[in-house]
């Protein structure tokens, strides 16, 4: 009877459980680009500037599926960009919040951005700009070769607030998924390609506080501290016969019987090589026995450290944009994705990207394999026809080359002579034109 009486209780823990866990999830913005052309409804070109660059839908060069894997891409070379997307304003306190989109810089980027940024409500989506506030900054950033910068940039009390530690983006071709996920505990972790490259807390990779230690300012080295590692033997004494000058006077040159020292100063003979010379000698070196090791300057609870449970707290995001500065145009943002689930965010990246990069890899190379054929054969016509174009100005075809056989073995007469000549000239003329180029 008692287990019969706990079946009631084990399905309603069931039921409550099974609830809590659908409210659990939530997917604040979602964007794959599936409706084609509807996506110039949900997304703002920004009027701060006139000449901002324009944004396509398109796969690019090499896809798995033309339709399904189309994005945003910039399609302006050395342009400002400034699209914005709104959705309905959520907050992540208590929750945790995940950041994840994807990217494919296929033109080769050499400097610009591949990021994306997270503003609040009050944002004006027609007048976002580089100075508009923003909550957190997420994705490549590249300047110049060997320079680039996975950006995690966050917005509190006032300031933006770099990471300390340096993450490296990936620079190839391919699309690559960047994961952001800020824990309500105060722990972040950053995935590339739905693959762990970070972890740690919030507090210790970004300057948002004090530290929470610092040196002890009335602490001082005592004066007696020993930090030398070794040290020269106090009791190791130069040899008596040891000759550390490398010349010496020559003992055979004599003063000159007509020198005058009250003219000619006090006299000094040659030096010649010394051949006893050892260099200069120095004591042996020992292990010190007073070595106390380094001194390490005592620490003390920074009066000015206070925790702070509310960093990377925002209430009110309501807006994803672009904004970003790009040299070389090309780049493909997709796959947008706001969400409190980590295991929703990974579902949906191995559906997405996980579908299409090794289709996509495989077409990326067999496409710069063709390509580099098709360079290969454009610089060969442009050699040989540079060839041709040299043999026209040295007057050395074929056809010329015949007649001045036929030419040479017949005895030409003054006609002939005078029709050379004027050639001769011709071609001199061609010569000399060809040295002033």
């Amino acid at each position: 009877m008692k287990s019969l009486s706990l079946l009631p209780l084990l399905l309603l823990l069931t039921t409550c459980t099974l609830r809590a866990q659908g409210k659990r999830r939530q997917v604040y913005f979602r964007e794959e680009f599936e409706d084609g052309d509807g996506w110039t409804k949900r997304w703002v070109q920004s009027k701060h500037q006139s000449d901002y660059g324009k944004f396509q839908l398109t796969a690019g060069k090499f896809y798995q599926d033309k339709e399904r894997d189309k994005g945003l891409q910039t399609s302006e070379d050395a342009k400002f960009y400034a699209l914005s997307t709104r959705f309905k304003p959520f907050s992540n306190v208590n929750e945790t919040l995940v950041v994840q989109f994807s990217v494919k810089h296929e033109q080769g980027i050499d400097c610009g951005g591949g990021y994306v940024k997270l503003f609040p409500a009050t944002l004006n989506q027609e007048d976002m700009h580089s100075e508009s506030q923003y909550y957190i900054m997420f994705g490549p950033d590249i300047c110049g070769f060997g320079n680039n910068r996975l950006q995690v940039i966050f917005y509190h009390h006032g300031k933006y607030h770099e990471n300390n530690k340096t993450l490296k983006c990936r620079i190839n071709k391919d699309t690559h998924l960047y994961t952001l996920i800020i824990r309500p505990n105060a722990t972040y972790e950053v995935k590339i390609d739905n693959e762990k490259v970070t972890t740690g807390a919030l507090e210790d990779d970004w300057d948002f506080l004090p530290p929470r230690k610092i040196k002890d300012p009335y602490a001082r080295k005592p004066r007696k501290w020993d930090e030398r590692l070794q040290i020269e033997d106090p009791e190791d004494k130069k040899p008596e016969d040891w000759q550390d000058s490398e010349f010496i006077p020559d003992p055979e040159a004599k003063k000159p019987d007509d020198w005058n020292e009250e003219i000619d100063g006090v006299w000094e003979g040659p030096l010649i090589p010394n051949a006893k010379y050892k260099g200069e000698w120095k004591p042996r070196i020992i292990d010190n026995p007073n070595y106390q090791g380094e001194w390490i300057h005592p620490e003390i609870d920074n009066p000015k450290y206070r925790p702070d449970p509310t960093i990377c707290h925002y209430y009110n995001i309501s807006v994803l944009g672009l904004d970003l500065w790009q040299v070389k145009s090309g780049s493909i943002f997709d796959n947008f994705l706001l969400t409190n689930d980590e295991e929703f965010a990974e579902e949906v990246g191995n559906k997405t990207w996980g579908l299409r990069k090794d289709v996509e890899q495989q077409w990326r190379e067999l496409y710069e394999e063709m390509e580099k054929k098709k360079e290969a054969e454009e610089t060969k016509m442009k050699r040989e026809k540079e060839r041709a174009r040299q043999e026209d100005i040295w007057g050395l075809d074929e056809e010329d080359e015949e007649d001045n056989e036929e030419d040479s073995e017949e005895e030409p007469d003054e006609k002939s002579k005078l029709e050379d000549s004027a050639s001769l000239g011709k071609k001199e003329a061609r010569f000399d034109q060809k040295d002033e180029l």
